[in-house]
This record gives C-alpha cells, sequence and structure tokens, in this order.
C-alpha cells in the first residue's frame, strides 16, 4: 500500500549523509538523487524513503504525531540501528525495548528523531531468541 514516505528537511546534504549511513550495510540503496530529494528503497515497486526539501519553499519541520517506522531483522539489529543513529546525531526517543508482552508476535522497538526532529521507530516483530 506505502509506495514512498518523505521526510522534510531544511538541509538536504546533511539529512542524506545521515540516512545514507544509517542505512548502510542493509539492502537499501539510493535509488534517486536530485537537488531537491534523494530516496532509498530496494527498488520502486517497494517502500522508498526519501528527504526532501519543502516543495512550497518554506521551512520543513517535524510533523507532531508523525512517525515513519523502519522494519529491522533481528531485535540485535534494532538495538545496532538505534545506536547507529544516536551515533550520527539523532536524539533518543525511546531505548530499544519490548513494547507490550513477550512472545511470537512480541514488538521490539526503539525510536529516536533525525537531525531534523523527524520521529524514527526502528522496529521488528517476533519471539526473542
Amino acid at each position: 500500500m506505502i509506495g514512498y514516505v518523505i521526510l522534510g528537511t531544511n538541509d538536504l546534504v546533511r539529512a542524506a549523509a545521515f540516512y545514507e549511513a544509517l542505512l548502510a550495510g542493509g539492502d537499501d540503496v539510493r535509488l534517486l538523487d536530485t537537488s531537491a530529494l534523494v530516496a532509498w528503497g530496494k527498488d520502486w515497486d517497494r517502500p522508498v524513503l526519501a528527504v526532501a526539501r519543502p516543495s512550497d519553499g518554506e521551512m520543513a519541520t517535524p510533523g507532531h504525531g508523525g512517525l515513519v517506522a523502519l522494519v529491522q531483522s533481528s531485535r540485535a539489529q534494532v538495538d545496532a540501528i538505534h545506536a547507529r543513529a544516536i551515533a550520527l546525531g539523532a536524539t533518543d526517543d525511546g531505548a530499544p525495548a519490548t513494547r507490550g508482552e513477550e512472545g511470537d508476535q512480541s514488538y521490539y522497538a526503539g525510536y529516536c528523531r533525525d537531525l531534523d526532529g523527524n520521529r524514527l521507530c526502528l522496529f521488528f516483530v517476533g519471539a526473542a531468541a
């Protein structure tokens, strides 16, 4: 259902460097790089994450209540990517932990805010290993 998500930024070069480093080592690649937008994903047939300057020329601000959730392949990957985000300058907005009860469909997530204040969730659904 979701084709792409765009997060607003006031500094495209800085935002692109942050996400390039955050996504490094995964399956996602830079699919598009223009003076107004940079996008990553596996291909255009799957959801894509992008950063862009607002098209109206106004200042970008993080959406109140908005969140982009990036699925991870394990709890260890949630921990690693959350730590990488913080090391890259993101703000911790909830350390990785199980949200709710443990079980086959446990929700394990860590939260942070990128360099522009956009809220990210790094999550994995499944039982503890």
